[in-house]
């Protein structure tokens, strides 16, 4: 594993709830995004996914898509997958020869559901469709009328699940899930829904005016205990996630100056502002997952000893999904926020050190793996505080239910 990165993009459903993820790879030292040989690209992130890193802590519960080219669909035909979770998806490279639809069966026949990637119908391809669970359409690359058109053809061969991928924005978003689209794959949940002249709802401005209060540079540990003891539900969570498996401690916690002491002041805020951003429920659970991913991959990647530093790296990459949170340009919410200009800078330029280190976060989300290799950093730092992140993630907001 010392020289692979593995990324994954999260793919929803109608109600907005992660489905799957789509599991890219790319190996570590090589110095362009280009992967020149495809079917090692795709059977190397399978084997790695399932064997080196594991399925479940890249997925947990949730399906993977990976990506077969025309050689591993045949090779890989009789390789015993998990076939509850690994969705088999067909680059849209391969074409319907009859060895291939044999493996493909094959594969559908042992469990696995079978996705065609970036597809485009045609007469000759109509075998695939046949065959195929999900079908792929690359919403970015195709007119309006033309997504319309493939959405018909593909209703006329067969009743599937229809797959809107490279969805950038929530009209697009709109527009595919009253075409009938039953899944969504792109950036669109990640990006403010900014609407000119909207009022801040309640609930968002109460939440905004607490991170306000939380975020005081001279904030003491009085005044933090004075916040969230008069917030009933804050206080409640923040006891509970202490006292929760993630930080195993020998005896309970039992009021917040005792939580504060014990976990230090910084480390209270932040948790504070997790707990507060993760009250807006009309929002997937997805975009706290990232906030709290590009956090702590922010921290690891600062690679300091002092707590308040690391502190500072984890709120930028925590902060940076607020826009998304609340829908709202980022500059009016900083407004209402009293960081350091260091933050600001980094949050609205992504310039300074901050800056730079939540660019390469945000690049290995997106698995831009060129833009990786630009930061900076060392491979084997950014790898593995990716996988750090995700591994604490999904300890940290299990101990938030």
């Amino acid at each position: 594993m010392a020289d692979v990165f593995i990324g994954r993009q999260p793919i929803f459903d109608r109600h907005m709830r992660v489905y799957a993820y789509e599991l890219l790879y790319r190996h570590g030292f090589v110095d362009h995004a280009v992967i020149t040989d495809f079917n090692a690209a795709s059977s190397e992130v399978v084997v790695n996914a399932l064997i080196e890193v594991g399925l479940d802590r890249l997925v947990g519960n949730k399906k993977a898509f990976c990506n077969f080219t025309r050689d591993f669909l045949i090779k890989g035909a009789s390789i015993p997958f998990p076939t509850t979770q690994l969705v088999i998806e067909v680059l849209e490279t391969v074409s319907p020869e009859a060895e291939v639809l044999d493996a493909i069966r094959s594969l559908s026949r042992s469990g696995h559901l079978i996705a065609l990637d970036d597809f485009v119908v045609s007469d000759d391809l109509v075998p695939l469709v046949e065959l195929a669970d999900v079908v792929k359409i690359d919403v970015l690359a195709l007119s309006r009328d033309e997504v319309i058109s493939q959405v018909e053809k593909i209703r006329q061969i067969k009743q599937l699940q229809l797959l809107a991928e490279k969805v950038e924005t929530h009209d697009e978003y709109v527009f595919c899930r009253d075409l009938g689209f039953d899944l969504f794959q792109g950036y669109f949940f990640s990006k403010p829904q900014v609407v000119s002249g909207r009022k801040v709802p309640p609930s968002r401005l109460a939440m905004l005016r607490l991170m306000a209060e939380l975020s005081r540079v001279d904030i003491d540990l009085g005044k933090l205990e004075e916040i969230i003891q008069t917030d009933v539900n804050l206080s409640v969570k923040l006891l509970r996630q202490i006292n929760s498996s993630f930080y195993s401690l020998l005896a309970e916690v039992k009021s917040i100056r005792q939580a504060i002491i014990y976990l230090g002041l910084q480390h209270i805020r932040n948790w504070a502002c997790i707990v507060s951003m993760g009250s807006i429920s009309d929002k997937p659970q997805e975009l706290m997952s990232m906030a709290l991913i590009r956090g702590k991959m922010c921290e690891i990647m600062s690679d300091s000893d002092d707590s308040e530093q690391r502190g500072m790296f984890f709120t930028v990459g925590l902060f940076s999904m607020l826009d998304s949170i609340l829908d709202l340009p980022m500059g009016e919410i900083l407004k209402t926020l009293p960081l350091t200009e260091e933050v600001n800078t980094a949050l609205l330029q992504r310039k300074g050190q901050l800056g730079v280190t939540l660019s390469c976060v945000e690049a290995y989300e997106r698995a831009s793996w060129g833009d990786v290799d630009a930061c900076g950093f060392e491979q084997a730092l950014v790898r593995r505080a990716y996988f750090d992140a995700l591994d604490w993630t999904n300890a940290a907001l299990e101990s938030l239910n």
